[in-house]
């Protein structure tokens, strides 16, 4: 049984997709790439259950909905490239989420959350001017240490979720996380400086194709993700 703490939300009554994306990547086990796929909004605070069906796992409801499934996955892209101190500066003074957030209590990027509480990771676009690409500085905050140090692997997922829906827009377009291939090389340590950048890879309709990345200070490859998002009526998530 596992249940998703009302902290972890995206949406303010559903779990924050890379969140629970991680928490499937983590009943899986492993070491390699997963592709975590979201099917309805994550319940908070309600008891969930784990089903394994070979090289699948499930998160299932009580009533015996499917959350979300994780199985192997690879990557079909190039990893997003590391930005530069500055790049990452300037991603985060133009954050449009300072402005309108659809999801102000996101618990990666959320700006009506304090230190410690979410990850306040604030990835705006580079260039103002040139669409599809943010960056931003982040620092784990010490709340979220697991033991050893460094953060628990669905935190480190969460790390790798917002930056990609900032860069399909999220002022333009609601969107929820839908699927998300990553890997986590190395979680990083609370108080360990951090570079995230997402990147606009194609838009289908209502589906945003991103790429997502971490990057340790020096720029060693922490995380990467490949990602789906998808469009939704903003009535479903008032």
């Amino acid at each position: 049984m596992v249940t998703i703490p009302g902290q972890f939300n995206g949406p303010l009554h559903s779990g924050n997709g890379g969140y629970v994306a991680g928490l499937l990547a983590q009943e899986l086990g492993g070491d390699e790439p997963v592709t975590s796929t979201l099917r309805i909004p994550p319940p908070l605070d309600v008891p969930l259950s784990w089903e394994h069906d070979g090289d699948e796992v499930r998160l299932l409801t009580a009533g015996g909905a499917v959350v979300g499934t994780a199985t192997p996955g690879g990557f079909v892209r190039d990893v997003a490239p590391c930005p530069s101190p500055e790049e990452a500066a300037a991603g985060a003074a133009h954050f449009p989420g300072f402005a309108h957030h659809p999801f102000d209590h996101c618990f990666t990027c959320g700006t009506a959350r304090d230190e410690g509480d979410g990850l306040r990771l604030f990835a705006g676009p580079i260039d103002p001017e040139v669409a599809g690409h943010t960056a931003a500085p982040w620092t784990p905050h010490d709340a979220f240490a697991g033991p050893g140090g460094s953060v628990d692997l669905p935190v480190a997922w969460a790390a790798l979720d917002c930056p990609g829906g900032w860069a399909a827009d999220f002022t333009r377009h609601m969107m929820v996380l839908g699927r998300m291939t990553a890997q986590v090389l190395r979680r990083p340590r609370a108080g360990e400086p951090c570079v995230a950048v997402g990147r606009l890879h194609a838009q289908d309709g209502r589906k945003f194709l991103a790429e997502t990345a971490l990057y340790a200070e020096g720029g060693e490859l922490l995380g990467r993700g490949e990602q789906t998002w998808i469009e939704v009526d903003p009535a479903t998530f008032s």
